[in-house]
């Protein structure tokens, strides 16, 4: 048995909901929490982590990412969807090869992990072959980051070749125990692509037992309206199903999305970047949908979860009349972990401390200008931390970053090749 115990370190926890526990220990065997409190004695042989001064909580769950965009960083500030989509998906996507994909998403991952995101869900619409998928899968599990690959296939209007290659990857990389990846159908219907293509995704995905992440409810009144009933019409809406960018929704369809079993992702600073919508990060979760938020596209918005919440808890909070005022620095940060990992039905695995649960933990600096003498833990967390503030990052009790060092990565090497990468893509 492998056992190590960070000790002495500021601790929240968030489940059922954020609070600080104080000063206290984690005990993690094998990979997992064993133990939380005050003055736990380890097992002999233990690794000791010194938390003392750093705050210690369960890492972040990034529930939308299109991990593998990291080579085209910021090329669509101040823009809007439709540009986006010409600009990315018509534009730069095609000129990408496997080995752009590997690079990308690799970085993208230990972007994540960097910041303290231990689970993303890969949301990957970059799958124009088969070399193009291997790579992004190898990817993600080179990195150590616990990951949803989220598959859309991109190989073209054939059905049945989707059929094909999707079943492929599914028996290929995910029949037997899947380690720390797992995979979802990423489906383009009914919003995005046709009815047609719509049926052969979410027929499929519950043929291969996949969930379903699908971006519905962000293209008008009418559009989320439209996709919700095609979904009822077709005995689909009680199929496993995370609706990304469900701006449009009303109260009437979360309680729906939420008797049917839906969760929610909201991407509040892209959703308000590029004029999707109002987010719907505190309507979908005060009418009982688990909800999680999402980092979306570096082309467009930051790449760690500490813009993400504090882009939902302005956004939120400035509703007019007050209306979103309940919505607390606890609130944010529960989206962040707890509320990501019920989103991405990993809540039996990670977002809090909870006993069992998988060992994804973050240590937080506090001795800087910009964390010190904070007296709310959780309130800094979420409007003073920064990617410079995560120290050490375990997933499944691995430690992957430790005195704010990326572990088993060769970083300078991975940046020339993504920045050769990048100026081909872009053409600059």
């Amino acid at each position: 048995m492998t056992s190590l115990l960070l000790r002495n370190g500021t601790v929240i926890d968030t489940a059922p909901a954020p609070r600080v526990l104080g000063r206290a220990d984690v005990l993690v065997e094998d990979g997992r929490i064993a133990a939380v409190g005050p003055g736990l004695v380890p097992p002999a042989g233990a690794e000791i982590l010194d938390a003392a001064g750093r705050i210690v909580m369960p890492g972040f769950v990034d529930t939308h990412r299109h991990t593998w965009q990291t080579a085209i960083r910021a090329t669509l500030p101040d823009s809007t969807l439709p540009a986006y989509l010409q600009r990315v998906l018509g534009e730069l996507a095609p000129r990408y090869r496997p080995d752009d994909v590997y690079s990308g998403t690799l970085a993208g991952a230990l972007e994540c992990l960097d910041s303290g995101i231990t689970t993303v869900v890969d949301w990957s619409h970059i799958m124009f072959s088969p070399d193009h998928t291997d790579a992004d899968i190898a990817a993600l599990r080179a990195s150590g980051i616990r990951a949803v690959f989220g598959y859309c296939y991109g190989g073209g209007d054939d059905l049945a070749a989707l059929a094909a290659e999707t079943t492929r990857v599914r028996r290929e990389y995910f029949d037997a125990p899947p380690g720390n990846v797992s995979m979802w159908m990423a489906a383009l219907g009914p919003e995005i692509a046709g009815e047609e293509r719509a049926l052969a995704e979410w027929r499929l995905a519950r043929d291969l037992d996949l969930p379903v992440t699908v971006h519905m409810g962000g293209h008008g009144a009418e559009s989320a309206a439209r996709g919700l009933a095609f979904l009822e019409d077709n005995g689909l809406i009680g199929h496993p199903a995370m609706y990304v960018h469900a701006n449009f929704y009303t109260g009437d369809d979360f309680k729906k999305i939420a008797a049917n079993g839906g969760t929610v992702s909201a991407t509040p600073g892209v959703e308000a970047a590029l004029g999707i919508g109002d987010p719907a990060t505190g309507r979908s979760h005060a009418a009982g949908v688990p909800t999680g938020l999402g980092c979306d596209t570096v082309a467009s918005g930051p790449g760690d979860m500490f813009g993400v919440m504090r882009a939902a808890y302005f956004l939120e909070r400035a509703r007019p009349g007050g209306a979103g005022t309940w919505f607390t620095t606890a609130e944010a940060l529960r989206a962040a972990t707890l509320g990501g990992a019920e989103t991405a039905g990993l809540a039996g695995v990670t977002g809090s401390l909870t006993p069992g649960k998988q060992a994804d933990l973050v240590v937080l600096r506090t001795d800087t200008l910009g964390m010190a003498a904070a007296h709310d833990p959780i309130a800094a967390v979420v409007l003073s931390a920064e990617t410079r503030h995560v120290d050490t990052v375990l997933v499944g009790g691995r430690v992957l970053k430790r005195g704010g060092v990326l572990q088993g990565h060769d970083v300078p090497s991975l940046l020339d090749t993504l920045r050769g990468a990048a100026a081909r893509i872009t053409g600059e």
